[in-house]
């Protein structure tokens, strides 16, 4: 049985996905579910969170094995043979980080050549399209995770129904291959800094499209729908928290685990706090959506 895979992604870089991630990492671990963070963007910001410069200098040698998912994808890129065998980095007892890499972005082009070729019954195609999907499942049964959290890169192409026909003719294959049953959660928003408690206006003008950009985009749908504050879509409005963000990067732990000797002291304190609050009810909203975790949420759980 495969461990579900969650992932996040945003056309746009920059717009705090990666911060997300990584705080929801760190509450499902609070929470004592077992959680593979896996780095699938090229820029490999979500690896560069979780890890001091040095251990991530460690895991991409110049020469050598690269521990990385790239290190994974390696063999099947140079034709020497599939995927390898996943290095994961055990954060703690619940949480562990499947690190991404900088050469991740050599991949992609081999990917894209590849999916057409699936429609040729092609078996190397098949591992390819399928060789992230196998890596993060090998990783998962590594930790024993419960939930795969994936920070994608800022592509992403619709897939959906043209995997099914791709694995409905594909070839009789040795290797196992993700059902493709991808269905759409919903969408966050990350809260903007407000001016005389007004969002600014551009801002507001971007939030408002959302809701019919998701329908059309991701959804397939023609309807605009409801405004987005009552659209069922939107999971969750999150804090942007910009203050704390300097303080988080420094301590190398997430907002909610900020302490007076990290320096968060009197609003901050509160802030953090706030973020405890948030970014749990964000967790519970995903695993009620999703069907996962969803034991970490009843009146017996480690955060009541």
């Amino acid at each position: 049985m495969s461990v579900p895979v969650i992932a996040f992604f945003n056309n746009k870089g920059g717009v705090g996905k990666t911060s997300l991630v990584y705080h929801l990492a760190w509450m499902f671990q609070d929470l004592e579910v077992r959680v593979l963070a896996a780095d699938l963007d090229p820029q490999a910001n979500l690896t560069a969170a979780f890890l001091e410069e040095d251990q991530v200098l460690e895991l991409w040698p110049q020469e050598g094995e690269r521990r990385s998912i790239f290190g994974c994808l390696e063999p099947l890129m140079k034709g020497t043979g599939d995927i390898g065998a996943p290095s994961i980095v055990s954060l703690t007892q619940y949480l562990a980080l499947m690190p991404g890499d900088l050469a991740l972005s050599l991949f992609e082009d081999d990917l894209s050549n590849q999916w057409p070729r699936c429609l040729e019954r092609d078996e190397r195609a098949f591992r390819v399209t399928s060789a992230f999907w196998r890596v993060l499942q090998a990783a998962a049964r590594k930790h024993d995770a419960e939930v795969i959290l994936a920070d994608l890169g800022p592509r992403l192409r619709d897939w959906r129904s043209g995997w099914k026909d791709r694995r409905d003719r594909g070839p009789r294959v040795d290797f196992p291959l993700p059902a493709g049953e991808m269905r759409p959660v919903g969408y966050v928003v990350l809260q903007h800094a407000v001016r005389a408690d007004r969002p600014v206006r551009a801002y507001r003008r971007w939030v408002e499209r959302i809701p019919t950009e998701y329908r059309i985009s991701v959804l397939g749908e023609t309807d605009s729908g409801p405004r987005e504050d009552r659209d069922e879509h939107r999971i969750a409005l999150v804090k942007h928290y910009l203050s704390l963000m300097p303080m988080t990067q420094e301590a190398r732990k997430p907002i909610f685990h900020l302490t007076a000797a990290d320096g968060a002291l009197g609003a901050h304190a509160t802030a953090a706090k706030d973020a405890f609050r948030d970014f749990r009810e964000l967790a519970r909203a995903i695993s009620e959506r999703t069907g996962v975790a969803r034991g970490a949420f009843s009146p017996a759980s480690p955060a009541g």
